[in-house]
């Protein structure tokens, strides 16, 4: 009796707990092209969600390091209400916070929010790419949960596709069994089929496939100019947001097919390998170990003459980009400045490492980032960090678009300081959010701007979900008017409106465009430092 009393006692608290997950939801059925799926109708906020939906074949056994298959239909209804296995990776950034159930190549899964009716259609689509280096992320993250911009009026599609090794392993024996003859990129084309997937069944959701915005951050930025650039997905976009990134020398730019073969051939050999079919047949997880053993941070883009024929440069001087709005921008402070002085913030150290970086040219650069007193240098060291890093290759992509386009072209520079962490014990990450703090790490010197990656929970209106920092009145009123101009852009390919600072478009032969300013009060400016990147335009010879 005992033993039955236990039992019941149990199976009590399971369905208690499982029906405590649901507890405002019931379940909703769609058909898309493969078959039906259901998800959740939540009647507290009206939002429908779809988690875990497959947009392509797994990309395991023979279909590892290929492009992305289509789907085979299935029969019955196939749940979605988690989201699937985030790709392949190790914690190179400890900060991220996932909420997908386990580590996968089996990861070609994609999640859905919409505020969709029975009479509702034909809204406004956003398609957001996670960031992380090409290495690392995935898109179940909290800060780009999708249910606080659907209640703008939007559906929204956060995807997952191939990262590091798996995602961008490029090798002349791919190459030549490939139909395209070219290897590498599957992550990129994991992208492509997402935006495929959302042609065919966003109408299904109420969206409509015609208003299709993609949008990222970092790794996912690049990817988003990279979307626009390539001839496989410029015509499934209507348009796009950049937040800190783009695909142009240095920051992650694509090499040749050649380079890449050739780098794939000597990991393999690096690792001891005899041959590519060995190297092949490897299992997910000696493969994984193999990588990581490498120290490698992953592998890059290459001009394959399928996804990519040319460098981004290239192609919008030609015009063959998509030809749709563009609203992008970048961070104060989006690296420490000691990323480029490897060292202590004096005038000697600074000017010693700007006559490495530029021996020819030391003069100009030294007339471009003031130096004169300790504010200056710290200042000047972080504007060069983040210049090199992220801030002049995002530059870049707003001057060839804004010159090579008749499309609105809107700039920002996100400048909210963060606030204090909840908890003193921990320190922030390189990639958003926080780690534990090391009792023997250096202090971190105090911010002079917005950090890489600190933008995205406002952006996304979701400091609520992000615990780390103590968020106060001024950080909720950022978010409510960065995520207004957001999702008005979203919807109109406009992001203005009434209640708040114009934002104006900037034009193509303007000196100083216009910069909409993102703080506390946010505010429009003239640009003021675009001297530092037309110099580093001729330097990196872009």
């Amino acid at each position: 009796m005992k033993k039955l009393r236990f039992i019941c006692v149990l199976f009590l608290i399971v369905n208690l707990t499982v029906s405590g997950q649901n507890e405002n939801a019931f379940p909703v059925q769609v058909q898309v092209e493969n078959g039906g799926i259901e998800g959740n109708y939540n009647t507290h906020n009206g939002i429908q969600t779809y988690f875990g939906i497959p947009f392509a074949k797994p990309p395991v056994g023979e279909l590892r390091w290929k492009a992305p298959q289509p789907l085979d239909n299935w029969e019955g209804i196939k749940e979605t209400k988690a989201f699937g296995p985030r790709p392949m990776q190790t914690m190179v950034f400890g900060d991220m916070k996932s909420r997908s159930k386990g580590v996968s190549e089996d990861c070609l899964y994609l999640n859905v929010w919409t505020p969709t009716n029975r009479n509702t259609k034909d809204l406004p689509v956003l398609v957001y790419f996670f960031g992380g280096g090409n290495v690392a992320g995935d898109a179940s993250e909290p800060r780009y949960d999708g249910e606080s911009m659907a209640k703008k009026g939007m559906v929204v599609v956060t995807t997952n596709y191939r990262l590091n090794i798996f995602g961008f392993f490029t090798h002349a024996e791919l190459s030549a069994e490939s139909p395209y003859k070219a290897s590498g990129n599957y992550g990129v084309l994991d992208q492509n089929a997402a935006l495929k997937w959302v042609q065919k069944n966003i109408a299904a959701f109420g969206g409509d496939p015609k208003k299709v915005t993609i949008a990222g951050e970092s790794a996912g930025s690049i990817g988003v100019s990279m979307q626009m650039a390539s001839p496989l997905s410029k015509d499934l976009i209507a348009g796009a947001i950049g937040e800190s990134g783009a695909g142009i020398n240095p920051t992650m730019s694509p090499i040749s097919l050649e380079d890449g073969e050739k780098a794939g051939a000597v990991f393999i050999e690096k690792a001891g390998i005899d041959s590519f079919d060995d190297f092949r047949k490897l299992s997910t997880r000696e493969i994984y170990e193999i990588y990581n053993a490498s120290k490698r941070f992953g592998f890059p883009v290459v001009i394959d003459n399928y996804f990519l024929p040319k460098t981004l440069p290239e192609i919008f001087e030609a015009k063959e980009q998509a030809q749709v709005p563009l609203l992008l921008g970048w961070n104060s402070a989006e690296i420490p400045g000691m990323a480029f002085t490897q060292g202590p913030y004096t005038k000697e150290n600074f000017v010693n490492k700007v006559k490495e970086a530029y021996p020819k040219k030391y003069e100009e650069v030294l007339a471009l980032y003031p130096h004169a007193n300790d504010n200056e240098i710290v200042l000047s060291a972080t504007a060069m960090a983040s210049d090199r890093f992220i801030s002049y290759s995002t530059w870049k992509w707003f001057d060839l678009h804004r010159k090579n386009s008749k499309q609105a072209v809107y700039r920002y520079l996100y400048s909210k300081l963060r606030p204090p962490l909840a908890n003193q014990n921990l320190t922030s990450g390189l990639a958003g959010g926080t780690i534990e703090k090391s009792s023997d790490a250096p202090e971190m010197p105090k911010a002079v701007g917005a950090p890489h990656a600190c933008e995205i929970e406002y952006c996304m209106g979701n400091l609520h979900l992000v615990d780390d920092y103590a968020w106060t009145a001024d950080d909720y009123k950022v978010s409510k008017d960065m995520q207004n101009y957001f999702a008005n852009f979203i919807k109109t390919g406009n992001p203005n409106q009434s209640d708040l600072p114009n934002w104006e478009a900037a034009k193509a032969k303007d000196n100083t465009p216009p910069v909409l300013v993102i703080d506390t009060e946010s505010k429009l400016i003239k640009a003021e430092n675009d001297a530092r990147y037309e110099f580093l335009d001729k330097a990196y010879e872009n």
